[in-house]
């Protein structure tokens, strides 16, 4: 699934694949926005670990999972 995360003065978004869930992604947001958590932390597809201070986050856009193509397709 496709993340994007905004970050306060900072130029461009972190975006990132990841295995996790929608519900586990959300959880996670949510934790950082009510102080439960200083970091929100994500881990990608190839299992890097993804922080940003709580105190910094600006959106977080939660896409749809990705499906892998395979094969070539007709133009």
């Amino acid at each position: 699934m496709e993340v994007k995360i905004g970050v306060q003065h900072a130029p461009r978004e972190i975006t990132l694949e990841s295995a996790q869930s929608a519900e586990e992604v959300e959880r996670a947001v949510a934790d950082a926005l009510t102080g439960k958590a200083e970091l929100l932390s994500l881990v990608d597809d190839r299992g890097r670990k993804v922080l940003v201070p709580a105190d910094r986050l600006a959106y977080v856009e939660i896409g749809e999972p990705t499906v892998r193509k395979v094969g070539f397709s007709a133009l």
